[in-house]
């Protein structure tokens, strides 16, 4: 989960950030194992992004790394990433919930991170 509250809606750096989860997915989907021996591939492909990714391991494993990032669709970031100002996490955060989802995983990103889990687990509880 990546937020921040101190700054305004239109100043979140989204795209600066989507960037990074691009990267770090195209890794796990592309570069962790072999065609047909990559469990995140595989997960994301049953999750209903099976082109795409197969495009972003073709890439990834072909060293074209910039190319495996770009071919991340928005839609599967915003599956996967809590990513934006504290209104959209707490929007986010309860959809997951109203999923089932009972367990998050929190890479935070900015200078508190201390400070970002700490707002992330109030969001958390807001939405309970």
């Amino acid at each position: 989960p990546r937020h921040d509250e101190a700054r305004d809606d239109a100043d979140f750096p989204v795209d600066d950030l989507l960037d990074d989860a691009r990267r770090s997915a195209a890794l796990y989907i592309g570069g962790l194992g072999a065609r047909g021996k990559n469990f995140y591939n595989e997960i994301v492909g049953r999750a209903g992004f099976a082109d795409a990714a197969r495009t972003i391991q073709d890439h990834y494993l072909d060293g074209r790394k910039d190319e495996a990032a770009a071919a991340v669709p928005r839609e599967l970031l915003d599956r996967l990433h809590l990513i934006g100002p504290a209104g959209h996490v707490r929007e986010r955060v309860a959809a997951f919930r109203a999923a089932g989802v009972t367990t998050l995983m929190a890479e935070p990103a900015g200078e508190d991170p201390v400070r970002t889990i700490e707002r992330l687990r109030q969001i958390v509880d807001e939405t309970a």
